[in-house]
């Protein structure tokens, strides 16, 4: 960031927060504290705000948490095309509809203890 360029309100609060946190950790008196508050407050410029912190410690930058890995995407069979396709073996071959359901309910049984299944569980 450039020390000339003006700053904002967003960065006027996390120089809040970090001279918030100098004086919890004891570097500030209360006093000193609303000094340096007033001033960031009246700052304009990044160095107007680098003067604030000129004699503290630099204070680690906040790292973002890593997004959490998301389960992947359960995709949804395309369970009509196979019904008409029992339907019609079901007409082809004379056959009642029910045993030829019976597949198709095993399938769809496996495949969801498959993807509900967790390695560390037993």
């Amino acid at each position: 960031m450039d020390p000339r360029a003006r700053i904002g309100d967003a960065e006027r609060d996390r120089a809040t927060s970090e001279l918030g946190q100098h004086y919890a950790d004891g570097r500030l008196d209360h006093e000193e504290y609303d000094e340096r508050l007033d001033a960031i407050w009246s700052a304009r410029t990044g160095a107007d705000l680098a003067v604030v912190f000129h004699d503290l410690p630099r204070q680690p930058v906040p790292v973002r948490p890593v997004a959490a890995r998301q389960a992947p995407r359960r995709r949804s069979f395309p369970w009509l095309p196979v019904v008409f396709v029992l339907i019609g073996l079901s007409i082809m071959l004379d056959a009642p509809l029910w045993l030829l359901i019976f597949p198709m309910l095993w399938f769809a049984h496996r495949r969801g203890r498959h993807l509900t299944h967790h390695p560390h569980q037993r």
